[in-house]
């Protein structure tokens, strides 16, 4: 019953500050705590401490009155490296600092790692199949596809300026031998 949020661009030093003060705390008032506190790396470990409550909520039929978070490991991340220019065509480093946060949570007294997710598999197969019968039902109904009859192509009458300059010289020529 865990959650792991990775390479977020917080350095690790000031995510363990706030992350110490929701280690132990059971996840109902970690999440309150976290809400209003004002720092960047609270809302970042509310959405992980939510997601993982959450996790143990829907996959194990826990109750999130009775979680508390037993483990929260915030370790480094990649570090990107930048730079500032300066005068003179040198430049100053900057360092991006990242952090991997893992929010493990549990029920007191209990060991997370024993217990089994609920298994979904019947209903996720009786999906499967009532999907396959209204697809075959749709196919049954479908009516095929008539095609369409392709009429010839008309030729147009208008002619090209090359016929009518032909026409017209036939003419002059045959006025003139009159």
């Amino acid at each position: 019953m865990k959650a792991v949020l990775t390479r977020i661009n917080i350095s690790p030093k000031k995510a363990n500050l706030v992350a110490g003060t929701v280690r132990g705390k059971k996840v109902t008032e970690a999440l309150s705590l976290l809400k209003f506190m004002p720092k960047k790396g609270a809302d970042i470990l509310y959405k992980v401490v939510h997601s993982a409550a959450y996790n143990a909520k829907n996959n194990f039929k826990q109750s999130l009155d009775d979680l508390i978070i037993t483990q929260i490991l915030v370790t480094k991340g990649p570090t990107y490296k930048r730079s500032q220019p300066i005068s003179r065509g040198r430049a100053h480093p900057i360092r991006k600092r990242t952090c991997h946060i893992t929010v493990q949570v549990g029920m007191p007294g209990v060991d997370s790692s024993k217990l089994a997710p609920v298994e979904k598999k019947k209903v996720e197969e009786k999906a499967v199949k009532a999907d396959s019968k209204e697809k075959k039902e749709v196919k049954a109904k479908a009516k095929p596809k008539v095609k369409k009859e392709v009429k010839p192509k008309v030729e147009s009458k208008v002619a090209t300026k090359s016929e009518k300059s032909k026409k017209t010289t036939k003419k002059t020529n045959t006025e003139e031998g009159k």
